[in-house]
């Protein structure tokens, strides 16, 4: 069994920046596609990014340009580097990462318990 661990976090103002981090541990043969998500109350959970194993990227429309996802894979770890935030940003964000446990098997889904990202205007 593996575990996501998100950092970073936490409070700014409105046009600030934050860099969130997440580090996968335990016993596992590679990682897929690595994601972000976050929810904010009262809406839907929503996808801000994703990154495959070729390192393409996708991008909710309402981060395009604002945000970037990237990932070390040698350190396990996805990285989202969030800059012009705005108020509508604050949710709680949460990493997700498609894992292969062992060879034969298939990938299954880790999620992180999420970092709350809060923007003040």
């Amino acid at each position: 069994q593996g575990q996501l661990v998100e950092s970073g976090g936490g409070l700014v103002q409105a046009g600030g920046s934050l860099r969130l981090s997440c580090e996968a541990s335990g016993s596992f043969v590679r990682i897929g596609t690595m994601a972000w998500w976050r929810q904010a109350p009262g809406k839907q959970r929503e996808m801000v990014s994703s990154i495959d194993t070729g390192n393409n990227t996708n991008y909710g429309d309402s981060v395009k340009g604002r945000f970037a996802i990237s990932r070390d894979n040698a350190k396990n770890t996805v990285y989202l580097q969030m800059n012009s935030l705005k108020p509508e940003d604050t949710a709680v964000y949460h990493c997700a990462m498609s894992v292969l446990i062992q060879w034969g098997s298939g990938y299954v889904n880790y999620w992180g318990q999420g970092t709350q990202v809060t923007v003040s205007s």
